[in-house]
């Protein structure tokens, strides 16, 4: 009869340390907290287009504009204004200088555009991981089973660091109407036929340490 009475001890006092379980504290799972947060900037262009065509001048500017910006992969252009289809061929034209397509539709900017001009919109997304590196907490054995306040920092931060497109995070990409099988074997042929980096420099040496 003691014994019976020691076991209910027992899983009594176990019962109630887990009364303090962190079952809705984010860092009690498996997921880290320290995940890439995606920004989202407009940077808006008004260029002159009487009659629906770009006036003189306004290319090399809006030239100059992309150029400032360092535009390049990962960003959007957009093209807003009354003459959108006439301008729309104009625009593309410089920002194809660049690599870059016009993108149908476009956000929401303040203000709207007047009479005779467009709007070039050039959308920029941004990753990364806020308040990373966190040692907001001594990194030491977790007696409550919690994540470490840097936990998930270095591959996150790595991982917003080396993605071309943030806005591949967000979402995936929709696959393309018509597929070019020559793109998908493109980069298996290049690792294949190019020759390895820094084989240039290198002496075929027999395993007698001849020439």
């Amino acid at each position: 009869m003691r014994s019976k009475f020691l076991i209910i001890a027992l899983g009594s006092a176990l019962a109630g340390c887990n009364t303090t379980a962190h079952t809705d504290v984010p860092s009690a799972g498996l997921a880290p907290v320290n995940v890439p947060v995606v920004t989202s900037t407009d940077y808006v262009f008004d260029a002159a287009a009487p009659g629906g065509t770009l006036a003189p001048g306004e290319g090399d500017r809006l030239n100059g504009w992309f150029q400032g910006l360092g535009l390049g992969y990962g960003d959007a252009v957009y093209v807003e204004g009354a003459y959108v289809p006439a301008a729309r061929a104009q625009v593309a034209g410089v920002a194809g200088r660049y690599g870059m397509l016009v993108t149908a539709g476009e956000p929401v900017t303040a203000g709207a555009v007047q009479p005779g001009s467009v709007r070039v919109v050039v959308t920029r997304r941004r990753a990364g991981v806020p308040g990373c590196p966190n040692w907001s907490r001594p990194s030491q054995p977790e007696i409550n089973n919690l994540q470490t306040s840097n936990f998930g920092c270095a591959v996150n931060s790595n991982l917003a660091a080396m993605v071309a497109n943030p806005e591949d995070l967000l979402h995936g990409r929709e696959a393309a109407p018509v597929v070019d099988a020559r793109t998908a074997v493109r980069a298996v042929d290049m690792y294949r036929s190019r020759v390895p980096s820094g084989s240039g420099d290198l002496k075929e040496v027999d395993s007698k340490g001849g020439k």
